[in-house]
């Protein structure tokens, strides 16, 4: 393998591949499903990678299907998939006391999305605290209402395992037939714990290290600014969105108190962004609330984190250079700093590659898989590439081509995107300056 050479993007891809190939297999073995039968490889394969790209698509209900077996399988693909196989494979190198070459770390850098290589396996060991310190403290707040209600082993178990999959954005439950976490609508202990989890998760590891290095505003970096600033406006506007929406559907808020209907707004804006996890029933929702989520989904979490989506400051970048062009200004500006083409460029080229798989996959879809309409496709097809696993109960009844199709955009969402602006990004830089054309000039608009 040492004298097969694979740039660390290609090494991400199969990496991520041979993940959930393995968890597929493992997944199809009778031991892991309640009846002692296989779930069949290719439902098995749809599952892991669900669980890999911390999505929470299920063709089968998590909690009343799988075995315990089953259940830490998909437990340890999230984790993994959150976390990034090269962080947990720096835990055990650093376990192990191996050196980690430049070649690794190559990768890391690639997996987190980092400008530099400097400091990179500090930075994967503060990734691995941080998880591992949110991750139990999520847990011990959501015991508060699980060990009662399900007693002591099996309460714990459930708290940890809804604080991994909220912490890495997954979306997977335990409640079982289908309910989520729509029986805690109103509770303010497992509502808050997971908004918060899917917050911190999804805001990016980039992001919390500088706010926990720097704590002043003015010393923040300006992508921190920028995930921050996308991040705040994102959630005030799903959550008054949602609630103005939904305020009089019976179905969904119609019938909360206004704490429970502003509990219920906050926690649709962030779950829908990535995480997956839903306390209402999205297939009752009205028609403009599903378009709010579709466009949600789409957008994402931020950068470096365990989010999917185009990612908030590429919405970011492509909402200055709006602003900048109808202020007459050449280059984008943001908190008095200037943004540079090639990263303008990388951006919109990653919303546009976003809306050409989704757009192409949904109209696939449309021909297999006909007998749903266009608004639950489009709806199950972003929240593929989105990772985010929210659904309108179409899931387990599509297709076998079309379960391929959907684990072609999780895989994508969660890997393809990231690896083909890595990609440019290496070729601008590679030709940058050799050849210059004459300028010419273009009627747009």
């Amino acid at each position: 393998m040492h004298n097969i050479k694979l740039k660390p993007t290609q090494v991400l891809v199969i990496g991520f591949a041979t993940i959930i190939l393995t968890g597929g297999l493992l997944l199809n073995l009778p031991i892991a499903s309640q009846n002692g039968e296989s779930v069949g490889f290719i439902n098995a394969l749809f599952t892991a990678t669900s669980a890999v790209c911390v999505t929470g698509l299920s063709v089968v209900d998590t909690g009343t299907y799988w075995t315990v077996f089953g259940k830490t399988v998909i437990l340890f693909l999230i984790q993994i998939g959150g976390l990034g196989f090269m962080t947990l494979a720096t835990m055990f190198f650093i376990i192990l006391g191996k050196k980690i070459s430049l070649k690794e770390r190559l990768i890391i850098q690639e997996a987190f999305n980092q400008s530099t290589l400097a400091g990179l396996v500090r930075f994967s060991k503060y990734v691995l605290i941080v998880t591992f310190a949110v991750e139990g403290l999520g847990a011990l707040f959501l015991s508060l209402r699980f060990v009662p209600q399900y007693g002591l082993i099996i309460g714990i178990a459930y708290s940890i395992f809804h604080s991994v999959s909220a912490f890495c954005n997954a979306g997977f439950d335990l409640i079982g037939n289908g309910k989520n976490l729509m029986p805690y609508v109103s509770d303010p202990i497992v509502s808050l714990t997971v908004s918060f989890l899917i917050i911190i998760g999804g805001i990016g590891f980039s992001v919390i290290t500088d706010v926990f290095t720097n704590r002043k505003l003015k010393k923040l970096s300006l992508h921190t600014k920028m995930a921050l600033l996308i991040t705040a406006l994102l959630l005030t506007i799903g959550t008054v969105g949602f609630m103005v929406l939904e305020w009089r559907n019976p179905n969904t808020l119609g019938n909360l108190t206004l704490g429970g209907k502003f509990l219920s707004g906050f926690f649709q804006s962030v779950t829908v962004r990535t995480a997956g996890f839903n306390t209402v029933d999205f297939a009752q929702m009205r028609t403009a609330s599903k378009l709010l989520a579709i466009i949600l989904m789409y957008i994402g979490g931020s950068p470096a984190s365990t989010a999917g989506g185009i990612k908030t400051t590429t919405l970011g970048v492509i909402l200055f250079t709006i602003i900048s062009v109808i202020k007459g200004k050449s280059e984008t500006e943001l908190f008095r700093k200037r943004i540079s083409r090639d990263i303008v460029n990388r951006a919109i080229t990653i919303a546009i590659i976003g809306i050409f798989l989704i757009i192409s996959v949904t109209m696939v879809l449309s021909i297999t898989d006909s007998q749903f309409d266009f608004m639950e496709i489009l709806f199950e097809v972003v929240s593929a590439f989105g990772t985010v696993g929210l659904t309108l109960g179409i899931t387990p009844l599509l297709s076998a081509l079309g379960k391929t199709l959907l684990i072609f955009m999780m895989f994508s969402g969660r890997v393809g995107i990231l690896t083909i602006a890595f990609a440019l990004a290496r070729q601008q830089h590679k030709y940058k300056g050799n050849i210059k054309y004459p300028e010419g000039k273009i009627l747009v608009g």
